[in-house]
């Protein structure tokens, strides 16, 4: 696997090919890149919602109506959705409720690295919500971590995908019943492959010069 030649030819779709399915063994991998992306502390604070019916798709598309009407053809017509969502909060509850999976998955070896886990974790948590005040925005940058890796990720399973902040949150969090459940919604992501008449498939990748931004010292 060459990943410079797959960031070569990844690019955001602009026009999906609704005829072409994504494949159940792609679908369980397309979940596991969820899963597996690096996060901050391990803190994962995030959900996902996948859309891979026309129904679930039209509910994703009704935020992309009015001003953000030039999604709507990109939810609808592409095989797979999914919405990255951001918790809204990260209280004592969650975090005890990760450091318990951590401990039945075997990592920690003696109870005091248990411990030592939770006050680190937590201690970078309250940095940011009592000294930074930016908690959400620094749960927002896990995610977008996770977004890095899912595009690059599906890349090279060999499928295509737009990533879309042009949709009213608002809308989707209240049709998803997002914030009821503690999250929020903050980007979607179109899954499946090129359509023939995609125009951004034919130009060139356009990127700075590296000396430009790459300072070696």
């Amino acid at each position: 696997m060459n990943l410079i030649e797959i960031l070569n030819k990844r690019y955001s779709v602009k026009e999906f090919d609704s005829t072409k399915k994504i494949s159940d063994e792609d679908s369980i991998k397309i979940k596991a890149l969820l899963r597996l992306s690096a996060s901050s502390v391990n803190c994962q604070p995030w959900h996902f919602v996948i859309a891979n019916t026309d129904e679930g798709k039209k509910q994703i598309s009704k935020s992309t109506q009015g001003f953000f009407n030039f999604n709507e053809a990109k939810v609808v017509d592409a095989p797979q959705v999914v919405v990255f969502c951001s918790r809204i909060d990260m209280d004592e509850e969650y975090l005890l409720h990760v450091l318990e999976k951590e401990d039945a998955d075997g990592r920690f070896t003696e109870k005091e690295f248990k411990n030592n886990q939770h006050m680190g974790r937590s201690k970078f948590v309250n940095i940011h919500r009592e000294d930074e005040k930016d908690l959400q925005a620094w749960m927002d940058k896990q995610v977008y971590l996770n977004i890095g890796s899912f595009l690059l990720g599906v890349a090279a399973l060999g499928i295509d995908a737009v990533p879309m902040e042009g949709f009213d949150a608002k809308v989707l969090d209240e049709e998803l019943g997002l914030r009821k459940k503690g999250y929020t919604a903050i980007t979607i992501v179109g899954l499946g492959y090129r359509s023939d008449n995609d125009f951004n498939a034919e130009l060139p990748k356009s990127r700075l010069k590296e000396d430009e931004i790459i300072t070696i010292i």
